[in-house]
């Protein structure tokens, strides 16, 4: 049987990298990337702290859930992790942290409008928030199944955290780092009592349809 060593290194490495960066902590959020030759994905397993994870502990499923590699129990939202993968056939690694900033403005209702450029090119036109379902449960992965569609690469879930993809892990870490400063700033400027200015919209959907043209290339319809 497959090991799957090298997905199961990347998922404690980049739970290493995340903790650095103040992105994640103690056992909060989850972290998984697509096994394509598999149809199956490596995730962090549930209620371990990700400084004290090691590469065995790191669970692999196939993406109706059955088990194929690891001990321990699988996170809580790994049947979310594999919904998206079965949508959004351009998404290989997925990231869903707890981040101060983006939960602050799902808690006050604050979806993020276009303020930045490579917001646009690398999240989508906005920042939406997904509504509150428990987690871990078919409620939540209706929801975020159903907003996912709109071809984004982050999203705000209510009384939750953020939701944050990528073609590759790099690239999904990269807009991790780009949603908490366009959280920081629109945050900010909704504390100053100020209207945040937008790019022009010719310039969004410009720079939309580059990341769409990204996505195609991934096999995204």
């Amino acid at each position: 049987m497959a090991d799957f060593i090298e997905y199961r290194q990347l998922i404690v490495k980049t739970a290493v990298e995340l903790v650095n960066k103040g992105y994640l902590s103690a056992t909060g959020g989850n972290i998984s990337v697509r096994i394509p030759s598999h149809q199956a994905l490596a995730v962090t397993p549930s209620n371990l702290d990700y400084l004290h994870m090691e590469v065995s502990d790191v669970c692999v499923l196939d993406l109706d859930l059955k088990p194929l590699a690891g001990e321990r129990k699988p996170s809580i939202e790994s049947a979310m992790h594999a919904a998206i993968y079965k949508t959004r056939p351009d998404v290989n690694a997925i990231l869903h942290t707890h981040q101060a900033y983006p939960s602050a403005l799902a808690l006050i209702g604050k979806p993020i409008p276009a303020l930045f450029d490579e917001q646009v090119r690398f999240l989508g036109r906005e920042v939406n928030i997904i509504p509150y379902q428990p987690s871990g449960s078919g409620l939540l992965v209706e929801a975020v199944v159903k907003h996912v569609n709109d071809h984004h690469n982050a999203y705000l879930m209510a009384n939750h955290g953020a939701l944050v993809f990528g073609e590759d892990m790099i690239r999904a870490v990269g807009n991790v780092a780009v949603l908490d400063k366009c959280a920081l700033a629109y945050l900010l400027t909704l504390c100053a009592g100020e209207k945040a200015s937008r790019i022009p919209d010719a310039a969004r959907e410009t720079l939309f349809t580059q990341l769409r043209k990204d996505q195609e290339k991934y096999g995204l319809d």
